[in-house]
């Protein structure tokens, strides 16, 4: 009995024990969690331990929080199957409000369709993909930045060393798949591109690997970037490294997902990675960081002690941590409680229903769902906030892997882009400016940033194309030889690569390939020989090749190394006929027509000016013209030696005097031009002639000079295909009414071939039709490029083009006037205008200054000597023109004349004095004048009143004229000093 007894005691509490342990389990504070991971791998392992420390820090924080999780972990062994068969145990059999994981992006693809159907919020912190996506799988969340966002940092990477182009290797997964598109687009949003992608499985053997590296190392790129998950990458990069490929010349770029694991691999694998280049998203170091690696290498103790060596813990780790209180603190927010799923009822289930349509639904998912995308809180990785149903990263962290260790080199973010510290603000600098990041030690322990490509290892040559001319083989010419055959290439074009590749900074392996057909003949045209490099029959093109817009929308080309246009070859004429009046040819006739009028206008300017005051402006109306314009006129071609009195008109005639010392020089130097030029006249002039009189056209053949004219409204039928210098002189020699051509079009290199020994026949005529010049054709985004556009540019701009010209056109003359212009007319108002503005404007001015002092001092007179008869305005104006026409005897001219005048007339009448010799009075003449020659004052005579006497006294001779005037002032000397009768 008493033994029954304790037995019955120990069933009760060994029931209540259980019914306790299951009302925790069920009750309403604890939540069931579910876990899903590959816990034999270095992330899932870590993981797992970061949620156990997550929930022990977050509840040792919040204790007074009423909701508890309960975790229920599942091994997905990394298997997709697995994954979701732990999902579908834990959502039916468990009844999970939530799950944590999974660790892959492929097991998550499955696991958020589950999350879907039975409205569970599935969170993981390792799944990248960006073909996971919120908007599809609404209860799919990711507490990881996507790998979209890695692209742009990588693509400023390559385009910071100024690499081209890249090659992509890549896992065969969603996870190594779904990043590519965006890599794609960043790389040509900075001009480069894939070159070739490598896509390797899983589980790929070393004999694939090694063979797919065998094949990129054929190639010309050295520039990999590797996607792909770490137990590949290990194996991957030490079948790199024992090929012989982390050496120089080779670049190599980790994504996101091994960069962070970089610190957790095994010494082995990291040794075969140093000089990686690896972008991460940047985790700023904290306090609270720095106590979780203390109590990470705590647990990792208590959970593994015999283990010697404590890993690092990765950034999923942190990942997971972050994720779990995010869970935690939502459940609480949003009252957490388990709550049974809903299950279909009877009638909607079959017998043959599996598994996934049995499936429950929880019906505090949408709640939860919605708690946990509103929260947001700071974590250990940064601040946690979802848009979109995943957490947006920013800042990424640029590493270097030197020996066995990771050293940070520099930063990219959007706003700053790639710097050498960390910055949310704009610096404006160049972006490939080196001291934007730290030094790099590439592979091969070499300090030498790698060019990004290199000629193949495989021994093929370089095959470039050259085009096979009939003419101007100057410029490229294919001979073969007449033993073994074998084409040799000379030329103009020729030498220029020659030189283009001797100043580059490495060798050129390569050979030309002559464009013919079996017969050694054109095998097309130049478009067609282009488009061979696109086919990739050609790894170049050298020769005469023009650049044009419709030939770079498939090739690439270099800058031109000659000038460029089209342009139109005619005949010349010599001119002939009469040249009698050539020199009226170095003015046009609105020249000439302004400067006549200007002439009489000046010869108008200085009569109104000079007439009042100047003698030798007065005289009968015809005199007065004809003095003003001889004045005017002969200006021209002498200095004028007539006397001037007024300063207005000095004013004026100075400025007259300077226009026409300017147009008198001008006229004279193209004067001597016309004459001594010998004129040579195209015959047609331009493109319109030629279509209005129907003539014949030519052009260079295989050619796209031939478009060209149908463009510019030539028929097709009008239009003919020559092909060398010859066939041109005897085309334009015939004519186009005589079975030949009335204009050849071609491109301005060949006319100066051309035209260099045919000067006195043939010009260059009409407007050039601008192209690019000659170029080298390679194929789009050729790593040769740019190297090769920097080398031209060498060339072109030294003395090599200036030889190279020397020596394959010794006859061109480019100093010599071989082309015609039109612009030979004679010289034009617009040259001229200015001057005659300013002549015009002064002589304007003078006039009114003149007219305005005139009408003031005469519109007084006028008014004082106003009488009953000129009384009124008009009259008043018609007695100040007559007065204007009169001399103004009270100007100091007529002043200092009639005082010169009297002085002159006494001097003679002394002179004449003494010659008196039958007059009785001699005696007493010559004694007067002794006695005023010696100073003594003169005895006066006495004369008889009847006027008898011929002789009159000296002083009565000599009285002054009577004051009324009535005598004229400009009688000559002899009559005004007449004796009295």
């Amino acid at each position: 009995m008493k033994g029954s007894f304790f037995v019955c005691v120990f069933m009760v509490f060994l029931h209540q024990g259980f019914a306790d342990e299951n009302e925790e389990a069920n009750g309403n504070g604890v939540v069931k969690i579910g876990v899903v991971l590959a816990m034999g791998s270095l992330v899932g392992r870590a993981s797992n331990m970061c949620i156990s420390i997550a929930l022990q820090d977050f509840y040792r924080d919040n204790p007074n929080f009423t909701s508890r999780l309960h975790l229920s972990t599942r091994d997905s062994g990394g298997d997709v199957v697995q994954a979701a068969s732990a999902a579908l145990d834990l959502i039916k059999n468990v009844e999970v409000q939530a799950i944590i994981g999974p660790q892959t992006s492929a097991e998550a693809q499955f696991l958020s369709d589950l999350a879907n159907k039975s409205q569970i919020p599935v969170i993981s912190f390792s799944a990248t993909s960006p073909s996971l996506s919120s908007t599809h799988t609404p209860y799919f969340i990711r507490a990881i930045p996507s790998d979209s966002i890695q692209a742009k940092p990588i693509a400023s990477l390559i385009k910071f060393y100024k690499w081209r182009q890249a090659i992509v290797v890549y896992e065969d997964t969603d996870y190594g798949a779904g990043f590519i598109p965006y890599l794609t687009d960043a790389l040509s949003e900075i001009g480069s591109r894939l070159q070739h992608r490598t896509l390797l499985p899983s589980v790929a053997s070393d004999e694939l690997i090694r063979k797919e590296l065998y094949k990129v190392m054929t190639m010309q790129t050295r520039v990999f970037v590797v996607h792909m998950s770490y137990p590949l990458a290990s194996r991957f990069f030490r079948q790199v490294k024992q090929l012989g490929m982390m050496s120089r010349d080779y670049a190599w770029i980790i994504t996101d997902g091994l960069t962070n694991l970089l610190n957790s691999m095994d010494p082995w694998t990291i040794d075969s990675m140093r000089g990686v280049l690896g972008v991460r998203a940047y985790i700023e170091g904290t306090q609270r960081l720095d106590k979780f690696s203390t109590r990470w290498k705590r647990y990792y103790r208590k959970e593994y002690p015999n283990e010697i060596d404590i890993p690092h813990f990765n950034v999923f780790c942190l990942r997971a941590y972050d994720a779990t209180r995010v869970l935690a603190l939502a459940v609480e927010k949003s009252g957490g409680r388990s709550v049974g799923f809903l299950r279909p009822t009877a009638g909607q289930m079959t017998a043959n229903s599996t598994d996934l349509l049995t499936l429950g639904i929880s019906p505090v998912g949408p709640r939860l769902l919605s708690a946990i995308l509103d929260t947001k809180l700071k974590g250990l990785t940064g601040t946690i906030r979802f848009v979109n149903g995943e957490i947006q990263g920013s800042t990424f962290q640029i590493v270097n892997v030197v020996d066995k260790s990771v050293r940070e080199i520099g930063f990219w973010s959007p706003e700053a882009g790639i710097s050498r510290e960390i910055s949310r603000k704009v610096v404006h600098r160049r972006s490939n400016d080196v001291e934007n990041l730290g030094p790099v030690i590439w592979p091969g322990e070499s300090t030498v940033t790698p060019k990004g490509w290199v000629f193949p290892t495989n021994g093929v040559k370089m095959k470039i194309g050259v085009p096979v001319k009939k003419g101007f083989k100057e410029f490229v010419n294919v001979e073969w030889g007449p033993l073994d055959g074998r084409p040799t290439t000379t030329g103009f074009s020729v030498d220029v690569f020659h030189a283009v590749v001797k100043g580059l900074p490495y060798g050129l392996d390569y050979e030309f390939v002559p464009f013919a057909d079996d017969h050694r003949k054109k095998a097309g045209t130049y478009n067609e020989l282009v488009y061979q490099v696109f086919l990739g029959k050609y790894d170049a093109v050298v020769g005469d090749v023009t650049i044009i817009a419709n030939r770079s929308n498939y090739v690439d080309l270099t800058p031109p190394y000659t000038e460029s246009g089209v342009s139109m070859i005619v005949p010349v004429r010599k001119e002939r006929g009469s040249r009698a009046l050539t020199f009226l040819k170095p003015l046009t006739w609105e020249l000439w027509v302004t400067a006549s009028c200007f002439f009489f206008f000046m010869a108008f300017v200085v009569w109104f000016l000079e007439h009042r005051i100047n003698d030798d402006f007065q005289g009968p109306p015809s005199e007065q013209v004809g003095r003003a314009l001889y004045f005017s006129f002969s200006t021209l071609v002498f200095a004028q030696r007539d006397k001037i009195t007024s300063n207005l008109t000095r004013f004026v005639i100075i400025l007259w005097l300077f226009l026409l010392l300017i147009l008198t020089n001008s006229y004279t130097a193209n004067l001597a031009s016309i004459l001594t030029v010998e004129q040579l006249q195209p015959t047609v002039t331009d493109v319109q002639t030629l279509i209005r009189n129907e003539d014949i056209v030519g052009y260079q053949g295989n050619s796209f000079v031939e478009d060209l004219l149908i463009k510019l409204g030539i028929s097709r039928s009008k239009l003919i295909e020559f092909d060398s210098a010859e066939e041109y002189v005897e085309a334009l020699s015939k004519g186009s009414s005589h079975g030949g051509v009335a204009a050849i079009f071609d491109e301005i290199p060949y006319i100066k071939s051309f035209l260099s020994n045919r000067t006195n026949d043939f010009m260059m005529v009409g407007p050039t039709y601008r192209t690019g010049g000659f170029g080298f054709v390679f194929p789009k985004n050729s790593l040769l490029l740019s190297d090769i556009s920097s080398s031209v540019l060498n060339v072109t701009e030294g003395e090599t083009m200036v030889s190279l010209e020397k020596r394959w056109f010794p006859k061109q003359d480019t100093s010599s006037s071989w082309s015609y212009s039109p612009s030979s007319k004679g010289l034009s108002l617009d040259s001229f205008w200015g001057l005659f503005l300013m002549v015009g404007t002064a002589s304007m001015g003078a006039l009114i200054i003149f007219f305005i002092g005139s009408c003031n001092e005469h519109w007084n007179r006028t008014v004082s000597e106003t009488t009953p008869m000129t009384k009124g305005f008009w009259p008043r104006i018609v007695a100040m023109a007559k007065h204007y026409i009169e001399r103004d005897l009270s100007l100091h001219t007529f002043r200092r004349k009639q005082r010169k005048e009297g002085e002159t007339e006494e001097n003679r009448e002394v002179a004449l004095a003494p010659t008196v010799t039958e007059n009785p009075l001699s005696s007493h003449t010559n004694a007067e004048c002794l006695s005023i020659e010696d100073g003594s004052p003169p005895h006066s005579t006495s004369v008889s009143a009847d006027g008898d006497d011929d002789y009159a006294p000296i002083q009565e001779r000599h009285a002054p004229t009577p004051a009324d005037g009535d005598e004229d002032d400009d009688a000559p000397i002899q009559e005004r000093h007449a004796p009295t009768p």
